[in-house]
């Protein structure tokens, strides 16, 4: 893992890429700002991501004290991440539901996927995926309570960007130029560890005020997600892209949620 500053450094490079929060410079840090070394920094990258949960959270809990109903505070909650990674996954998201959904051929649903305008399938995604992570943050606090619903914010941040990283781990880039081929993939041996932190840390948030089996489903369930985007990239395009990483974060923390908001069957 390197030592504690380089895993510090590691954290705020994960920070700095996968969300607009403030983070300092480290005086060692030459390009702050640079493309990260993905091949080293996502073994941390369940932390960052915990870390851009607990601002959900935080607001979630805040909303519920002051006497906000579990709806309101819901959507408060997915507010504020959406503002703290700047819609980071919802764009990506968007771009591929667009390009999957309505280009014909490879190379027009690649030419789609570019596009920054967002379309009808675009659309329909994001207002699906914030309607479905809504529905079941209010569940979770109908069912289990405001900490529960708290702690799966947190939870979910950090292991659905972890898990999300699945197609780039078993694709090769879809274009020959572009953010997936610039960045690279992670090494196999820093998606294990940032896999087994993932599952470990969401373990840790969520059995307490949840149970083990719907823990355990709710991460089959995300692992399972990002499967089915990896499946469905190969099949349509013949490899991965930046904006299948965002998508495959949205699916794998929809799963998540959905999973754990089945209090009254698991």
């Amino acid at each position: 893992m390197g030592g504690p500053v380089q895993i510090i450094e590691d954290i705020l490079v994960c920070l700095r890429f996968w969300s607009r929060i403030p983070t300092p410079q480290l005086a060692r840090e030459k390009d702050p700002h640079g493309m990260p070394d993905f091949a080293r920094v996502t073994r941390v990258l369940p932390i960052a991501g915990a870390i851009i949960g607990i601002i959900g959270a935080t607001v979630f809990l805040g909303a519920r004290v002051i006497g906000l109903p579990g709806s309101v505070a819901a959507g408060l909650a997915l507010t504020a991440l959406v503002l703290a990674t700047g819609a980071f996954h919802e764009d990506g998201l968007a771009d591929s539901a667009d390009g999957l959904g309505g280009g014909m051929t490879r190379q027009r649903k690649l030419e789609i996927m570019k596009d920054s305008r967002i379309g009808t399938f675009g659309g329909a995604a994001l207002v699906l995926s914030l309607g479905l992570r809504w529905s079941a943050l209010m569940a979770i606090d109908a069912a289990q309570g405001p900490i529960a619903a708290a702690m799966a914010i947190i939870a979910v941040a950090g292991l659905s960007r972890m898990v999300a990283l699945i197609p780039a781990v078993a694709l090769e880039p879809a274009r020959a130029e572009g953010a997936a081929q610039a960045a690279g993939a992670p090494s196999w041996s820093s998606f294990v560890i940032g896999m087994a932190l993932a599952i470990v840390l969401s373990g840790l948030l969520v059995i307490e005020t949840s149970s083990f089996t719907r823990w355990l489903c709710a991460v089959l369930a995300a692992i399972l997600g990002a499967c089915a985007m990896t499946w469905i990239a190969k099949r349509q395009i013949g490899g991965q892209t930046g904006d299948i990483a965002g998508a495959s974060q949205q699916i794998t923390e929809i799963m998540f949620l959905l999973a754990l908001a089945s209090g009254q069957v698991l």
